[in-house]
């Protein structure tokens, strides 16, 4: 039985390679680590189809190093350490780390993912993870921190004609064939910028006609497909598009809005706690201090889905949903974060203040620890002014608030305490 038309196709080599220039492009960064056989743990992160375990095995096969690969569906933590096992015991002195390639490595567990820090670490094996998820928030701080992170784009509409035509003229099988690509349109939306998916909807239609001449116009795709070209597709890039109109609806206050392109995402077939997932998240980010039970409902609904499943689950879903698009919005506490941890990274580790330290023992409290701090609760309003932020540090402001009706109380308190500090 011949391979699918994908696998015939696949790229050996970097020139053969469809899109991602910004990476593997002359001068880019990732072309001159293989042109100097010399590559470091990364992870690439893209929508499915555009390429990432095609490029994972050209580095290897360039660099001319063992290949191994594990799928986070199937593996566990034992094939993990089998793998550098392996790994170690193949590898001579000098030579280049063998390459090991995890597929979906998001869906690894923090035990799986512990698992290969120390192999990472030491150079047992170059690590190339793949994953169609934000690493940051599906992969482990430690693994993270020891890979680069590379992002893979949808192919735009030059790069699947140029895979089109490749596969047209020199697919061992197309190319015998008399085909005449008349129009593109319906195979270019189907694929939605994913190279497998076009590959296999070439090879459908070419398939499934016996006629000795194949004319592929918009209608035959379609025909053949029985699909509506517009249709949701969850492993696609409209699945990435549909879920931004859907945040950016209930972040714009718009209800209606919300409701359609969280009902595309159920006729779709969505994962029910993906969309509730995404509410959690708006209701953090979004509504905010504006409205705090707006987290509380979030939080409420996913619970429920996960008790109740489908059909009923998109009722919560929807409650919840209207909800959040009709509340008001304050983004301050999200900004607040950030900036905080902008501040951590730019200045480093700083002292905590002497009278904010814990003092456990004798010798803690001899040196000063905890001298000087104020009870808050000893004080009337259960408040009293002193310093929290470290020394250097203390005309910092970080959080602002943002005059909502519902966090305009919040921020009034912070006045009524801080004075001129919380006025902004």
């Amino acid at each position: 039985m011949a391979e699918p038309l994908a696998e015939r196709l696949r790229p050996r080599t970097l020139d053969d390679y469809v899109g991602q220039q910004h990476l593997v492009g002359e001068g880019a960064v990732l072309r001159k680590m293989i042109d100097a056989k010399r590559i470091s743990s990364f992870i690439l992160w893209g929508p499915p189809g555009v390429g990432k375990t095609t490029l994972a095995q050209i580095i290897a096969h360039q660099l001319e190093v063992p290949f191994f690969t594990l799928s986070a569906v199937t593996s566990g933590v034992k094939d993990v350490r089998d793998v550098i096992e392996r790994a170690q015991k193949g590898r001579f002195f000098n030579e280049a780390s063998p390459i090991l390639f995890i597929d979906e490595i998001h869906r690894f567990s923090k035990s799986q993912q512990d698992s290969l820090l120390g192999a990472v670490e030491k150079g047992v094996v170059t690590l190339i993870g793949a994953t169609t998820e934000n690493p940051s928030f599906e992969v482990i701080r430690p693994l993270l921190s020891r890979c680069q992170l590379y992002v893979l784009k949808s192919l735009d509409k030059d790069d699947l004609l140029e895979l089109l035509h490749r596969a047209l003229t020199k697919d061992v099988f197309l190319k015998e064939r008399n085909i005449e690509l008349a129009e593109t349109g319906a195979l270019l939306r189907y694929s939605g910028g994913d190279a497998r998916k076009l590959l296999n909807i070439l090879e459908l239609i070419t398939d499934t006609s016996s006629n000795e001449k194949i004319t592929i116009t918009d209608e035959f795709v379609e025909n053949c497909l029985q699909q509506n070209p517009l249709a949701y597709d969850k492993d696609g890039e409209m699945h990435y598009d549909i879920i931004s109109a859907f945040i950016k609806s209930i972040r714009g206050s718009d209800p209606d809005a919300a409701l359609y392109w969280m009902a595309r995402m159920i006729e779709g077939g969505e994962d029910p706690q993906f969309i509730a997932r995404r509410l959690v998240i708006s209701a953090a980010e979004d509504i905010g201090l504006a409205n705090p039970n707006a987290l509380l409902l979030a939080n409420a609904a996913f619970d429920t889905v996960m008790k109740i499943g489908w059909p009923e689950g998109r009722i919560p879903l929807a409650e919840c949903c209207v909800y959040l698009a009709t509340s008001p919005k304050s983004n301050s506490a999200y900004l607040g974060i950030d900036k905080a941890l902008e501040l951590v990274r730019r200045t480093g580790n700083q002292p905590v203040p002497l009278h904010l330290r814990n003092a456990p023992t004798s010798l803690m409290k001899d040196l000063g620890y905890s001298d000087g701090y104020q009870y808050p609760h000893d004080f009337a309003g259960h408040f009293t002014p002193q310093q929290y932020m470290p020394d250097a540090l203390q005309d910092e402001r970080i959080w602002h608030g943002q005059h909502s009706p519902g966090e305009q109380k919040l921020y009034e308190r912070m006045v009524n305490y801080w004075g001129k500090r919380f006025e902004d």
